[in-house]
Formats: C-alpha cells, sequence, structure tokens
C-alpha cells in the first residue's frame, strides 16, 4: 500500500514502528488516516522480520480525535467513509469500535507510544493497542461526552467504576502520569525519554519468537472477552447513538455547521475552563 498520511520504519531488529503523520492537523482521524493505521499494522502481520509494532505520532500530538469537520460533512451530505462497513444509524460508531479492537486478534503486539494530546477517537486508538507508554505531561481524556457519549466506553473497564464515572460525566483529561496510575497507560516518562523507553519495551518483546507471543498475547484477550469488555464496547455503541439524538448533541453540530469547530468548541468547554478550546485542531 502506498501510505499518504503515515511514516513506516524499523527502529529496531524485529520492530515496526508506524507514525502517525497528520501533524497541521494534529493527526485527527479522517477516513484515510484510520485505512493507512490499520493496513500498516496488518501488513506488519505477514512480515516474518516483525514481532511488535510501535504506533507513534508526529507534531506536538498523539491524537486530537476524530476529524469532526470531515463526520459532520460526510454526515451532512449523507455520505458514509470509505472505512465504515456498516450503514445506517450509528455505522460510524460500531465501524470504529469494530476497527480498533481488531487489533486485540492480531498475532502481534501493538504498543501505543503517546505524547501530548490523545483525545476522543485518539484515546480509542490508544486503547486498541495492546500496550499504552505515555509521556508524563501528556493530556488524555473524551472530551466528546460534554455533547455526547464516546463511541469507544473504555472507561470503566480501564480505570474502574469510579475513576471512570468521573472523567465520563466531566469530560476532563488525565495526564500521562494519571493515566499510568488510573490503569489506562502501562507505564509514563518523561517526553524526552519516552520513544526511548517505548522501543526498549518494544525490543524486550521482539526477543520473544512470534508463535509464542501469538498464545500469550491471546491470553489476555480472551479472558477479558470472557469477561464481557467486548461485547460491552459493542453494546455502548447503541448509547452513543441515542444521545447523538440528544438536543446537547444536535445543538453542538448545529454550531459547527453554522458557527465553525473552533467556535463550537469554544462554547461547549467554556464553562470548564480547561483550556482546551485555545487548541486549533478539527477535532472532539
Amino acid at each position: 500500500m502506498e501510505y499518504t498520511v503515515v511514516l513506516i520504519d524499523n527502529p529496531a531488529p524485529r520492530v515496526r514502528r508506524v507514525t502517525l503523520n497528520r501533524p497541521e492537523k494534529r493527526n485527527a482521524l479522517n477516513s484515510v488516516l484510520r485505512q493507512e493505521i490499520i493496513a500498516a499494522v496488518r501488513e506488519g502481520e505477514t512480515d516474518p522480520d516483525v514481532r511488535v509494532t510501535v504506533i507513534a505520532a508526529n507534531g506536538p500530538s498523539f491524537c486530537a480525535g476524530y476529524d469532526l469537520t470531515q463526520n459532520v460533512t460526510q454526515a451532512g451530505a449523507g455520505v458514509p467513509a470509505a472505512d465504515y462497513p456498516y450503514a445506517g444509524a450509528g455505522g460510524f460508531q460500531r465501524s470504529v469500535v469494530d476497527l480498533w479492537t481488531s487489533m486485540w486478534d492480531l498475532s502481534k503486539p501493538v504498543i501505543a507510544q503517546v505524547h501530548g494530546h490523545c483525545l476522543a477517537g485518539g484515546s480509542e486508538l490508544a486503547t486498541g493497542c495492546d500496550l499504552v507508554y505515555v509521556a508524563e505531561d501528556a493530556r488524555i481524556g473524551y472530551p466528546a461526552v460534554r455533547f455526547g457519549t464516546p463511541d469507544m466506553q473504555y472507561h470503566a473497564w480501564l480505570m474502574g467504576m469510579r475513576r471512570g464515572m468521573e472523567l465520563m460525566l466531566t469530560g476532563d483529561s488525565m495526564t500521562g502520569g494519571e493515566a499510568a496510575d488510573w490503569g489506562f497507560a502501562n507505564r509514563a516518562f518523561p517526553a524526552a525519554e519516552l520513544a526511548e523507553e517505548t522501543l526498549r519495551v518494544a525490543r524486550r518483546i521482539a526477543n520473544i519468537p512470534s508463535d509464542v507471543l501469538q498464545v500469550n498475547k491471546r491470553t489476555i484477550h480472551r479472558a477479558m472477552d470472557q469477561m464481557g469488555m467486548r461485547q460491552a464496547l459493542r453494546a455502548g455503541t447503541e448509547l452513543s447513538i441515542v444521545n447523538s439524538h440528544s438536543e446537547g448533541g444536535r445543538e453542538f453540530i448545529n454550531n459547527i455547521r453554522e458557527l465553525g469547530l473552533t467556535e463550537a468548541l469554544s462554547i461547549r468547554d467554556a464553562s470548564f475552563r480547561d483550556g482546551r478550546t485555545i487548541i486549533s485542531h478539527p477535532s472532539n
């Protein structure tokens, strides 16, 4: 595949790195970027020289979320994105949940290397990875709960009822250190050390034969499946559909169309005074 918005390299023996490369948009996830991420990770499945894949990003942020300017335009025109296999109500929600959780079914481990902002859809991408390492000063959260319900409701599964509930009811972000302490991430490192520390873990994983890694990775995901995680995430898409028709949700989407995304975000977050809307990006 010819890639346009991701970069591919091999920073260490048997380690493949996929780097999101829309820095001017803070790596907001449009349909092309989503397709290229998954294609690049799946290519590693068939490469005998690859045992583990790292997903990193160029620019000041790992991923600012889904590209709302694209999604709202397409929804208004009734045009589904190329990577949405599901039509009808909730097609987007069901599609992205299946897209990211499909990485759990790969035989080779996938690691997220998170810095800067990792918001909404960016946090869903990280959740779909097997391991997550973050910069201590990263900002990770789901501010989109301030107008609707997440597509992929990982909060209770990764952080427990109390932490998950707080984040779902406020839309506040975690620091990288908090994300590691609360269970969203494995570990947090100083930003300057993040890439090398992530690569250190990847090298250690790559010392183990792929056939052994495949079984060991699967034991964890099968256990989570038995506890109902994947089924709960899929069931959550139905609640996301319901809230997409709420008065607050419709108001936010109308503000995007009539006032522009930056102003819509400013209105949404004004009472929280958390500074998120000073960041100019087409995301949620």
